[in-house]
C-alpha cells in the first residue's frame, strides 16, 4: 500500500503579514513531528481575504514567484522538514499584473512551478477582478513531487467541473483546493462540489477553508476543510467551522487504482461530443 500523510491548516487572521508568515512556519514544523510529508496552506494565507473591498493598497502584497521573499521563506522550510508544500499567494509579475496564485515546492526545496486560479468571480464580497488577472496556465499543470502526482485549483475555481477533469487528465492524484468562503450562497456546496469532483475524477482532493470574521467585512469564513478520497468520501472527520486547526490525514494513493478499475469514467468519455461545450 502507498500511503502519503497530507496535512491542510486552516486559520484566521492575525491582524499582521509577519504574524501570519511566523504561525505557517510553526505549523509546518509541527505537521513535520507528525511525518507529514505534504502540506497546503489556505488562499492567500499571507494575509486577510483582501477581496472583500476594493482597496489598491492591497497590491503592495503582491511579489514575485519563486523569487519572492515567502516562495525562498518556504521552500527552504520544505527542504528542512522534506514536506511538499503548496504556497497559495497574491503574485505579482509586474506592476498591474498580477495574479492569485499557488506556488508548489518538492521535499527538497526545489521550486516545481505555479498554478494561477483561473476562473475570477466579482460580487458582493468577492471583488477578485479589481486585484487578479486570470490565469492563463499551460493547460492543467500537475506536478510529479515527492509524494506524488498533484494538482491545484483555487476557491471559485470549484464551481467549474472542466478543470477538475483537466486535472484528472493529466494525471492528478491529489488536487488541493485552498479557499477563501464564507457562509451564504456557496456554504451548501462546499461538501458536495468537492467530493462529486473526487468521485467523478476518482483522485483524492484537499479542500481547505479559513475561519473567522476579518476586519475587511463581516462575512464568516466557515473552516470545516477536509479530505475527499477517490469514491467522494471523507478522509476521518471534517475540520470545525468556527477554529483553527491542523488536520493531517493519511491517503492510500493505491485506492485510486482501485476506484478506476472499478468505474471505467477515463475510457468511457466522449470528447468528440463535448464540442458544444467550447463553443459557447
Amino acid at each position: 500500500m502507498t500511503t502519503v500523510k497530507a496535512a491542510l491548516f486552516q486559520t484566521h487572521w492575525r491582524g499582521d503579514k509577519d504574524k501570519m508568515l511566523d504561525a505557517h512556519e510553526e505549523v509546518a514544523h509541527q505537521a513535520a513531528q507528525q511525518g507529514n510529508q505534504v502540506i497546503c496552506f489556505q488562499e492567500l494565507f499571507m494575509g486577510p481575504f483582501f477581496a472583500q473591498v476594493q482597496d489598491k493598497a492591497w497590491y503592495e502584497y503582491a511579489e514575485a514567484i519563486p523569487d519572492g521573499p515567502i516562495v525562498q521563506r518556504f521552500s527552504s522550510i520544505a527542504k528542512e522538514t522534506g514536506q511538499v508544500m503548496i504556497l497559495p499567494i497574491y503574485e505579482e509579475v509586474q506592476p498591474g499584473v498580477l495574479f492569485n496564485a499557488a506556488a508548489v515546492i518538492d521535499a527538497d526545496g526545489r521550486y516545481l512551478g505555479k498554478y494561477r486560479k483561473t476562473h475570477i468571480p466579482q460580487l458582493h464580497g468577492f471583488w477578485e477582478k479589481f486585484y487578479f488577472r486570470p490565469g492563463a496556465n499551460d493547460g492543467w499543470p500537475v506536478f510529479e513531487t515527492a509524494v506524488g502526482k498533484v494538482g491545484v485549483y483555487i476557491c471559485y475555481d470549484r464551481h467549474f467541473p472542466e478543470g477538475w477533469r483537466g486535472l484528472g487528465l493529466a494525471g492528478a492524484e491529489i488536487v488541493f483546493n485552498p479557499s477563501a468562503t464564507s457562509r451564504g450562497l456557496s456554504n451548501h456546496l462546499w461538501k458536495l462540489e468537492q467530493t462529486a469532483a473526487a468521485a467523478a475524477n476518482m483522485y483524492y482532493v484537499g479542500a481547505l477553508n479559513r475561519v473567522g470574521i476579518e476586519p475587511l467585512g463581516d462575512d464568516d469564513f466557515y473552516g470545516t476543510s477536509y479530505f475527499a478520497d477517490p469514491r467522494g468520501a471523507f478522509v476521518g472527520d471534517v475540520a470545525s467551522d468556527q477554529v483553527e486547526e491542523l488536520l493531517v490525514r493519511d491517503l492510500d494513493l493505491d485506492a485510486i487504482r482501485e476506484q478506476r478499475s472499478t468505474w471505467a469514467f477515463y475510457r468511457d468519455r466522449r470528447p468528440d461530443t463535448y464540442t458544444a461545450i467550447t463553443e459557447r
